[in-house]
C-alpha cells in the first residue's frame, strides 16, 4: 500500500490508537530524502542545526533566514512526512504580532507545514495567536536549548515535584492554546509518562522516556556526525562520521601514490586523434 503524505489529523490519530510516532531531524535535501524513504512520521528542521551544520556553540545565533534555507532545502526531499520548521531564538517572544509574521514565513517561504517553539504557560498567547492565523505550532518544554542559560546549563528538567508540575502545567497550557503536539526534552521517565498520559494531543519525547507517544532524535547525533558530545538520551545507530572520515584518508593516499585516478576514472582519445594533436 502507498504511503499517504503524513497529517497532524493522522499523527493525532496514532495517539488515541496507540501507536507510536517516529521523528528525526533534517537540514538539507539529501537527509530529506533519506528520512523519507526510510517512512519517518515527522521531520523537524531544527535550530540545532546552528551547532550541528553551521558550527555555532549554541542555538542562539540562528536567524530566521537561516531557518527559512534549511527548511526550503529539507521540504524538497521530504513528500511523505509532516515537515516542522524551529522558530529561532527572539522570532517570537517580543509581540503576538511579530511571532504570527515570523511563523508566517517560515511556512510561506520555507514550506514547512508546522512551526514549533519553546516556552511554556508565559507562551500561550502566542501560540495561540500563531494558531489563530493558520499556522499549526508544536510546543516544546523540559530542556529548552534557546534558555539552556537560565535552566542551569543542558541538564535533566523536572526533578522534583515543583518543577515538575510546572512543566505539567506547561503542558496543558500550550494544549488548551491550541498546540497540536508538544516536544518534551530532558525529563525523569515517570514525568514523560504522566504528561503523556494527562494530554490529548501527540507528546514526542527526547530523553523523556519509554512512554511517551513518539520520539526524535538529532540526525548528526543518531548517524555518528557530531562529535563535540553525545546526549545520555541519544542513541548513536551509526558511525558515519568515522566512515567519512576513513574514506578521505584511503582517497588522499590513493592520490599520492598514484593509484586515483585509474584508468577507469580516466577519458582517452583515439590513437589517431592523438597523432593529429600532436602534429
Amino acid at each position: 500500500m502507498e504511503r499517504q503524505p503524513v497529517t497532524i489529523s493522522l499523527l493525532q490519530a496514532k495517539k488515541r490508537k496507540g501507536e507510536k510516532i517516529t521523528m528525526i531531524t533534517a537540514y538539507d535535501y539529501p537527509t530529506g530524502v533519506i528520512v523519507d524513504k526510510a517512512g519517518i512520521d515527522i521531520v523537524l528542521v531544527g535550530d540545532s542545526l546552528g551547532m550541528v551544520v553551521l558550527g555555532y556553540d549554541s542555538t542562539v545565533p540562528v536567524t530566521m533566514d537561516e531557518m527559512v534555507h534549511h527548511i526550503k532545502a529539507t521540504v524538497r526531499g521530504c513528500k511523505i512526512p509532516l515537515v516542522v520548521g524551529d522558530m529561532p531564538f527572539a522570532s517570537y517572544n517580543a509581540s503576538v504580532e511579530e511571532a504570527i509574521r515570523n511563523a508566517s514565513r517560515l511556512v510561506k517561504e520555507g514550506g514547512c507545514a508546522a512551526v514549533k517553539l519553546e516556552g511554556g504557560q508565559e507562551f500561550a498567547e502566542i501560540v495561540r495567536g500563531i494558531v489563530r492565523s493558520g499556522v499549526p505550532v508544536m510546543g516544546h518544554l523540559g530542556l529548552t536549548p534557546q534558555t539552556a542559560t537560565v535552566l542551569g546549563g543542558y541538564k535533566v528538567q523536572g526533578k522534583d515535584a515543583k518543577s515538575a508540575k510546572k512543566i505539567m502545567e506547561d503542558a496543558l497550557a500550550l494544549q488548551e492554546a491550541g498546540a497540536w503536539a508538544v516536544l518534551l526534552e530532558a525529563v525523569p521517565e515517570e514525568l514523560g509518562r504522566i504528561i503523556t498520559e494527562r494530554l490529548e494531543v501527540p507528546v514526542i519525547g527526547i530523553g523523556a522516556g519509554r512512554y511517551c507517544d513518539g520520539q526524535v532524535l538529532v540526525w548528526h547525533d543518531m548517524m555518528g556526525l557530531f562529535d563535540r558530545f553525545l546526549p545520555k538520551f541519544a542513541k548513536q545507530y551509526a558511525r558515519c562520521g568515522e566512515i567519512m572520515t576513513g574514506a578521505v584518508q584511503t582517497f588522499i593516499e590513493e592520490v599520492k601514490s598514484g593509484q586515483f585516478p585509474g584508468p577507469e576514472n580516466s577519458f582517452t582519445m583515439k590513437p589517431e586523434e592523438v597523432v593529429k594533436l600532436l602534429q
